[in-house]
């Protein structure tokens, strides 16, 4: 593929990227785990008792958001890590006509 970029073919290097993307994952868990609760607590305070229904859904919206923030922030590292940008780079430049230019220079 790319001079000295490492790649997902490989076995060893995916299972290290993978494993690092899993990480994390799991500190974003934590993470909106906290948030989730968080939110449940300043509802609390702000309104006082809250509905079931109403504490489930702020719980499941908070943790939602934040672990998909992450898990997109995770793969983001990920694709920019193991080449798969400067590969796609390399396809797109044929097509970008602007590129030509910082190409020649």
């Amino acid at each position: 593929m790319w001079e000295g970029v490492p790649d997902l073919d490989d076995p060893d290097y995916a299972r290290l990227a993978w494993g690092r993307f899993r990480r994390i994952l799991g500190w974003m868990a934590l993470l909106a785990l906290g948030c989730a609760v968080g939110a449940l607590v300043v509802l609390y305070l702000w309104l006082g008792t809250l509905y079931l229904h109403m504490a489930i859904a702020t719980f499941l919206g908070m943790f939602g958001t934040v672990l998909l923030g992450g898990a997109l922030m995770g793969l983001v590292f990920l694709s920019s890590g193991t080449g798969h940008d400067e590969h796609v780079d390399g396809i797109n430049q044929a097509y970008d006509p602007g590129r030509e230019d910082e190409a020649s220079s």
